[in-house]
Formats: structure tokens, C-alpha cells, sequence
């Protein structure tokens, strides 16, 4: 229970990775980061991979 974002932060403390997916936007403006990602990406522990949705 909680924030995915918070989730995902805490449990990168004992992670080797973590792996966060993301939509695939058509537009070509910006950089497509949803506000789960973002907050993953600045505050994990471990490294993060960002996975585009196929």
C-alpha cells in the first residue's frame, strides 16, 4: 500500500535494478516521463532502467 513512487524507492534499497516501464507517446515534445518514473529515476539507491511499453 502507499505511492507507487515511494514503493519503488524503498524496495530499491536492497534492488541490483529496478525496472520501470513507460508509455510510448506520439508527440515529439518532451521527454515522456511519467511522474512514477521521474521520481524513481532521482531517488532510487540502485541503478534504473527505463523500458518503453512495445
Amino acid at each position: 500500500m502507499g505511492q507507487p513512487a515511494n514503493q519503488l524507492v524503498e524496495a530499491s534499497a536492497d534492488a541490483s535494478l529496478v525496472v520501470v516501464g513507460r508509455r510510448i507517446r506520439r508527440s515529439a515534445i518532451g521527454t515522456h516521463l511519467g511522474p512514477v518514473v521521474h521520481a524513481v529515476l532521482h531517488h532510487a539507491t540502485a541503478p534504473v532502467a527505463v523500458v518503453p511499453h512495445a
